[in-house]
């Protein structure tokens, strides 16, 4: 028999709208789950001696020692497409992030130590580039609240979004690589910081 003896069966409504939301809707890829249990740092690699992290109702917090050797607290498992969602709260001067792809790419919480002006939600690789740097950011960051960040990574496109609002999308191909997603503390200066409800989901 040949093809242009078979009948035609013409795409059913639901078979057109699935693949149409399959093209919309890239992000549905999975479901958020929660970063850590809220009662220990099981899911993270925790540095050994530890006197920097620690978990307590749901906080993760962060406080440099009295060296200030500065520490970072990484994820047992590598994220390539994600969308991370946490809160973080901090008072004084800080210089604290989110790292994460291979190499290394660094959203910015705090003062930088190298520009001594506070860059949060600005993208650090050796340097804050302008493209990557979140605008209108001191009107975004609530000061010893808590904040929201979301954080998306897919393909070389990289956005931020700070309570609520969108703060900065840059690109950079170089960022490729999966890597795990990493909390710091910034050597040289005394500084405390906290992160709560942190979620991850890979697209």
């Amino acid at each position: 028999m040949s093809f242009s003896s078979l009948p035609f069966r013409a795409p059913s409504l639901l078979a057109l709208l699935g693949a149409a939301l399959s093209l919309a809707s890239p992000l549905a890829a999975g479901e958020p789950r929660p970063l850590g249990n809220g009662r220990d740092l099981t899911g993270w690699k925790v540095p050994a001696p530890n006197p920097f992290w620690k978990v307590a109702d749901g906080i993760i917090t962060g406080t440099n020692d009295e060296a200030r050797q500065g520490s970072m607290l990484w994820t047992a498992q590598n994220y390539g497409d994600f969308e991370c969602d946490a809160e973080a709260r901090w008072e004084g001067e800080i210089d604290s992030g989110f790292m994460f792809r291979q190499p290394e790419l660094q959203l910015q919480i705090g003062v930088s130590r190298s520009l001594k002006r506070d860059m949060t939600g600005c993208f650090y690789l050796g340097s804050y580039p302008e493209a990557g740097q979140a605008r209108g950011r001191a009107k975004l960051i609530k000061p010893g609240d808590w904040n929201h960040f979301k954080i998306r990574a897919q393909g070389d496109t990289f956005t931020v979004w700070i309570n609520g609002t969108l703060a900065v999308s840059y690109q950079n191909p170089k960022f490729a690589a999966p890597g795990p997603l990493g909390l710091q503390i910034h050597p040289g200066l005394a500084m405390k910081v906290e992160f709560r409800h942190l979620s991850i989901r890979e697209l």
